[in-house]
């Protein structure tokens, strides 16, 4: 069998001229195509006589060329290819728009296969665009036609038909290809064997074959990415990590000094990280939770377990501002149990001990008492990950939005590979159970689905364009009266789908969107009020500092892309108003929303759409009435698949495990299969195929 790396050309029949478009693609080797699936199938399998065709049928059938002609059509110079194909009951004309090259291909007195739908003209019928396939008889084996074909995503250059060609000469050198996954889960699965599962699904004799091979497939995708979270869970559980043990009597006393009660699942939560905490191997756990759920209050908790076992923690956050914001939580709550927290970015280092004053210190000071452990609690941005930062006693690591932070990434921040610290990944972004479970399989879960007592609901309004200055006008009153508020701009979708934008030309279309509305806000509908703006394009800095200057209220209002800032807390901010509501897919919407309500004025959310469908009001819905994030999360993840939630470059998944995400039974059998291996291979010594597909595989995806 030939390597999978195999470029494709050195197959045979595919030259540069083929292998250059298929580059259009992604498709450069061997496994690139076999594993490029199709995402339909036309069923053309029944062959049909000329006389028995209907008005709008799909059908195929077989016959000879009889007469070809070319002419060009005289107002837009279209060329157009019409041949008459004939068997015994009849004719019918076929004719193709715009491919010229027919001319040479379609020979009179041949016969082939003409696939397609048949259209009315006039009284006539004829195949308009019919796939076809040359035959020497009627029984000979197809490709393109005379069964279940498969339609593959193209672009510019490449058609379904060159992709089936390709595949044509690519998987008869792969009939002895090794079965990888254990026998016993092939045949407790009634899997098709690998080599039988590439021509089920690209050449399928029936439907049925070709949804077992999906199913193969996709199971197979699942347990790779379940075998790579499990290996990784058991070369944590080989490592060593401090433990720290807690008193319920710390607890109830940490408790006893704050203003408000924790919710049952911020208790729940924060009892898990607890006992996380006990273990003397390094453990990872994933803490979502909506905007303002109290997840920082969780984290800074377990961290002063760890600074009474006379152990440190470090937190990072994405950026300067939340930084200094988790550092401001420390100072509000905990000051009486924060003997040594220090806040540490490239612009400011500070530092208070127990109820002593905060004392501004130089760098240099800092890193020597964090080096000799009399700061315990240190937080900052990724800068504290440097060669001249290094910590006594390291123990725990909380991390903002970023999942993946695995044994090589905390021996780096601590500078140490004997002692690994304790890891939590807080998320605001609510993910599905199955997806988290998928994608982070690595990472035991802590969810917390309410919010603190006595916050007000946000009041949430979808307002078409006929309210709209009823909008502003509500708008400018709550301004007035010194509140602040958020514009959102609609994200922007490709013009044209088939031809999708770069990532940069994306950019710089929200870019464009944003300070048009900024522009249109300032100028025109509210003229009277101080407003900012913010996009990516920005230096970190200057929207560090636009964000900063909001929250001290130095502006009434805040334009923004949709990279506003996650989790920064603005209690005076009270208005939400996003237009282009339903560009956002629900759990964003969420999110946005989560931005206000998190002070004592009564805060609201407005959802402008010029888009008056009914699915668009079934979300808008769905918005109002969900009870939480995940609720919601759930109801996109049927309507919008994966892909929002990780965002498919980044995820590096392949299509079929983001589809199989949603099947809970099959997620449940990948796991509990991929554990048991694990438990008993842990090296996969004894599966030398599946090692190494799993080594290719963990090159390939790039979760964090």
């Amino acid at each position: 069998m030939l390597p999978f790396s195999t470029p494709l050309t050195e197959i045979k029949g595919i030259g540069p001229r083929i292998a250059d478009k298929l580059a259009k693609l992604k498709l450069r080797t061997v496994k690139d195509v076999l594993y490029y699936f199709p995402f339909r199938y036309q069923d053309f399998s029944k062959i049909s006589k000329i006389a028995d065709l209907s008005e709008e049928q799909i059908a195929t059938i077989y016959g000879k060329i009889e007469k070809v002609s070319i002419y060009r059509t005289p107002r837009r110079h279209m060329w157009i290819v019409e041949a008459t194909i004939t068997d015994e009951t009849g004719k019918i004309k076929a004719v193709w728009f715009n491919q010229k090259f027919l001319i040479n291909t379609l020979k009179e007195g041949k016969t082939a296969n003409f696939a397609g739908k048949t259209t009315a003209d006039g009284k006539k019928l004829s195949l308009q665009n019919p796939m076809f396939e040359m035959l020497s008889d009627e029984f000979q084996e197809t490709r393109h036609t005379g069964r279940l074909v498969p339609i593959y995503s193209q672009t510019t250059g490449i058609t379904s038909k060159m992709i089936r060609f390709v595949l044509s000469r690519v998987i008869p050198l792969f009939e002895d290809a090794p079965e990888f996954l254990p026998e016993d889960t092939v045949e407790k699965f009634q899997f098709p064997p690998l080599a039988r599962a590439f021509t089920d699904i690209h050449f399928p004799k029936n439907l049925e074959g070709a949804q077992k091979a999906e199913r193969r497939f996709s199971f197979q995708d699942l347990f790779l990415l379940q075998l790579i979270n499990a290996s990784e869970k058991y070369s944590l559980s080989q490592q060593k990590s401090y433990s720290c043990d807690y008193s319920p009597e710390f607890i109830k006393e940490i408790f006893s000094f704050l203003p408000f009660e924790l919710t049952l699942s911020q208790k729940k939560a924060l009892y898990e990280i607890l006992e996380d905490l006990k273990k003397s191997y390094p453990t990872s756990r994933l803490l979502q939770g909506d905007v303002g759920s109290g997840k920082t209050i969780v984290a800074a908790i377990a961290a002063l377990v760890a600074a009474k076992n006379q152990k440190q923690s470090v937190f990072m956050a994405p950026t300067e501002i939340l930084a200094k914001q988790h550092y401001e939580t420390f100072k509000k709550f905990f000051e009486e149990f924060s003997d040594g927290v220090a806040l540490l970015t490239s612009s400011q280092s500070v530092a208070f001990y127990g109820n002593s004053l905060e004392t501004e210190t130089s760098k240099k000071e800092l890193v020597s008492q964090i080096k000799n452990g009399k700061i315990k609690i240190v937080i900052g941005t990724h800068s504290v990950i440097q060669k001249y930062i290094s910590f006594k006693n390291p123990a725990f690591v909380v991390i903002d939005e970023q999942h993946r932070f695995g044994v090589r990434q905390r021996a780096e921040l601590v500078h140490s590979t004997e002692f690994i610290p304790h890891l939590l990944s807080m998320s605001a972004t609510p993910i599905p159970r199955t997806l988290a479970l998928s994608a982070f399989g690595d990472l035991d879960l802590s969810i917390i689905n309410e919010l603190p007592k006595n916050r007000k609901p946000i009041v949430t309004k979808a307002v078409s364009s006929a309210n709209r200055q009823k909008a502003y006008d509500f708008i400018a009153k709550h301004i007035r009266a010194g509140r602040q508020a958020f514009v959102i701009c609609p994200r922007i979708e490709p013009p044209d789908p088939e031809a999708p934008l770069t990532p940069r030309q994306l950019f710089q279309l929200e870019v464009k969107s944003v300070k048009e509305e900024y522009e249109k806000l300032s100028k025109k509908i509210f003229p009277q009020f101080k407003i900012a703006l913010l996009h990516g394009r920005m230096k970190s800095t200057e929207k560090q500092k636009t964000m900063q200057d909001f929250k001290d209220k130095k502006y009434d209002i805040l334009v923004s892309t949709s990279v506003v800032e996650v989790g920064v807390d603005v209690p005076n901010a009270t208005i939400m108003m996003i237009e282009g509501s339903e560009h956002f897919g629900l759990s964003q919407l969420y999110q946005f929303r989560g931005r206000v309500g998190r002070g004592e004025y009564q805060s609201f959310c407005f959802l402008f759409s010029d888009i008056n469908s009914r699915s668009t009001a079934d979300r808008m819905r769905a918005l109002v009435n969900a009870k939480n994030g995940f609720e919601l999360a759930e109801i996109d993840l049927r309507l919008r698949g994966p892909g929002q939630f990780l965002g498919q470059e980044q995820a590096g998944m392949p299509d079929l495990a983001m589809k199989a995400i949603q099947n809970p039974e099959l997620v449940k059998v990948a796991r509990e299969t991929a554990h048991d291996i694990i438990q008993k291979d842990p090296q996969l010594k004894k599966h030398p195929y599946l090692a190494a597909y799993v080594k290719t595989f963990k090159e390939e995806v790039h979760l964090e």
